[in-house]
């Protein structure tokens, strides 16, 4: 319920603090007063595109802030969802800088649009005339079904198996697409594949056959190197290590007389070892070096192939073309078991269509037992509103495919007159007699759902007499069942219905204009109704037609 609503530096609005009752209340003013300009800040409070435009003239940024009362509503797991602090009492704050920059808060905290949107909308119904243009929107109609046949659990279960059912589907269309392209390409991967795999590529191979080849193409420059080599340590003339043994030997007999000898001998007699394991190491080498044509032939006919392989991959190494290979084995691997794949997702898509169907029809039930009582209660409502020939009609229809709703159409069909034929109700109906629905369809939405504040903003346009008492009979209705419902009116009738009747009206200065609203008191409200009645020129028989009015309430 609203409690307060604080606005400043708006459009006409310098400053308004005005505190709201429970029950029904109403809100009257001249034309131009800035009844508007208070429902487009409570617009902008809920979420609505911020205009830098609406700042009052002069002022730096403008700030709309409204207090619930949400004790008896529910609200907690909204809060805990979006990690806010709940309290009984919320704060809804909306600041707007002449920069541009808009923020949002809840109860203090900085909070986003989309939270201040889905918060609000659970907080205030605000019911303008443009929105009876909804009536003829069939996700309006089947809302009001829903509402009304309490099918919050069905939905829910219904949206669940709905999800799973277009996932499954988006799935399959995207492997089919994957598939016949795939397919398209198989005969290509499978004769790249059967090229690599030929080659019995081997890690390492490229490095090694290098080698060989280096070897093999300087063969007989290794080996005569070697042989020189080899000869210089083992010659028996001259060769160094029948000089380092000479050597040796005289060391290891000066050691008697000669103590330093002693170390020289020792590291004489290990590079001495070491020079003799070298000397055989490269005989070895030597003995195993030798020119094979015919092995070279082989090395670089396998190289050859490697490199084709590499030019024609465009890969840089071995390991990219054995990664390639493992690839195209991979990608025939899926295009092979693309049917399976595909006729297990196909098995789960008409299994989860089937439990689609079934939750469709549990809300088509549901929709159209409510839709018969929709069709009682409305006509019952309608008839002290001026229409008593008024027929009025739901009609159902399925749809050829599930959608996010269901599978069902719905159409509302109208006649105010006995005879007439029924036609959509926007084709048919006029202006009031929109209105009337409308008004109708709140007051039984507004006994199934709890709405704490239900606003409406001259919903009695084009009626008058007995019709506006008896739409006013509807609205207090509404608000003695502990709820709050505000009425924006230029009705005398349903003004002197309410419980708290409110004024808007403006005060001009030399340099500026003023909107303000406040409270009346019994007195003053006995003249503003009386305005109502005769206009600006207050008469003896409106202030008595004004007291009548009121004291009928």
């Amino acid at each position: 319920m609203l409690r307060s609503l604080y606005i400043q530096n708006y459009a006409l609005i310098e400053k308004l603090d005005i505190s709201f009752e429970t029950g029904f209340s109403v809100i009257t003013g001249e034309t131009g007063a800035g009844k508007s300009i208070i429902l487009g800040a409570i617009g902008l409070l809920l979420g609505q595109r911020a205009d830098v435009k609406a700042i009052r003239h002069g002022a730096s940024k403008c700030i709309i802030e409204a207090r619930f009362d949400i004790s008896a509503y529910g609200m907690r797991p909204f809060f805990e969802e979006n990690e806010l602090e709940y309290d009984e009492e919320c704060i809804l704050r909306r600041e707007v800088q002449s920069s541009g920059k808009s923020r949002a808060f809840i109860n203090d905290t900085p909070a986003s649009l989309a939270q201040v949107k889905e918060l609000g909308e659970q907080l205030i119904d605000v019911h303008s005339q443009h929105q009876n243009l909804l009536l003829n929107k069939e996700g309006f109609q089947l809302n009001v079904l829903d509402i009304l046949a309490h099918n919050d659990a069905a939905l829910e279960k219904y949206h669940l198996c709905y999800d799973e059912w277009k996932q499954t589907d988006r799935e399959l269309a995207e492997l089919v697409s994957l598939a016949e392209k795939s397919r398209s390409d198989e005969d290509y991967i499978r004769f790249q594949l059967e090229q690599l795999e030929e080659a019995r590529l081997v890690e390492g191979e490229q490095e090694e056959l290098e080698q060989e080849a280096e070897t093999l193409s300087h063969a007989e420059e290794i080996k005569a190197g070697l042989y020189r080599v080899e000869q210089s340590f083992a010659s028996d003339e001259g060769g160094l290590l029948s000089y380092l043994k000479d050597s040796l030997n005289t060391l290891n007999n000066l050691q008697r007389v000669y103590q330093p000898a002693k170390e020289l001998t020792e590291r004489m007699e290990s590079a001495y070892i070491e020079l003799k394991d070298i000397s055989h190491e490269v005989s070895l080498q030597s003995d195993s070096v030798e020119f094979n044509p015919v092995r070279l032939d082989e090395v670089n006919e396998r190289l050859n192939l490697i490199y084709s392989l590499q030019q024609k991959h465009r890969a840089q190494t071995l390991d990219e073309l054995i990664a390639l290979t493992d690839e195209y084995r991979s990608k025939l691997s899926d295009i092979t078991s693309y049917d399976e794949r595909i006729a297990e997702l196909t098995a789960r898509k008409e299994e989860q269509y089937k439990q689609v169907k079934q939750q469709a029809e549990v809300l088509t039930k549901a929709r159209t037992k409510a839709a018969r009582e929709v069709e009682k209660q409305l006509a019952a409502r309608l008839i002290p509103l001026g229409m008593p020939n008024v027929r009025f009609q739901i009609e159902m229809g399925l749809k050829k495919e599930p959608g996010l709703q269901g599978e069902d159409t719905v159409n509302f069909l109208f006649s105010a007159n006995k005879n007439g034929t029924l036609q959509n109700i926007s084709s048919v109906a006029s202006g009031g007699e929109i209105a009337r629905v409308m008004l109708s369809i709140k007051a039984m939405i507004a006994g199934a759902v709890k709405l704490p504040t239900i606003v409406f903003d001259e919903i009695d346009t084009g009626v008058s007499g007995e019709i506006a008492d008896r739409m006013a009979d509807m609205m207090q209705e509404m608000g003695d069942r502990n709820r709050q419902v505000i009425s924006i009116t230029h009705l005398p009738q349903i003004a002197a219905r309410g419980r708290a009747h409110y004024k808007v009206y403006k005060k001009d200065s030399d340099t500026e204009t003023n909107s303000h609203i406040r409270r009346l008191t019994d007195e003053e409200r006995v003249e503003e109704i009386a305005h109502m009645l005769s206009g600006a020129t207050l008469t003896e028989a409106a202030l008595s037609n004004a007291k009548s009015l009121l004291a009928r309430n």
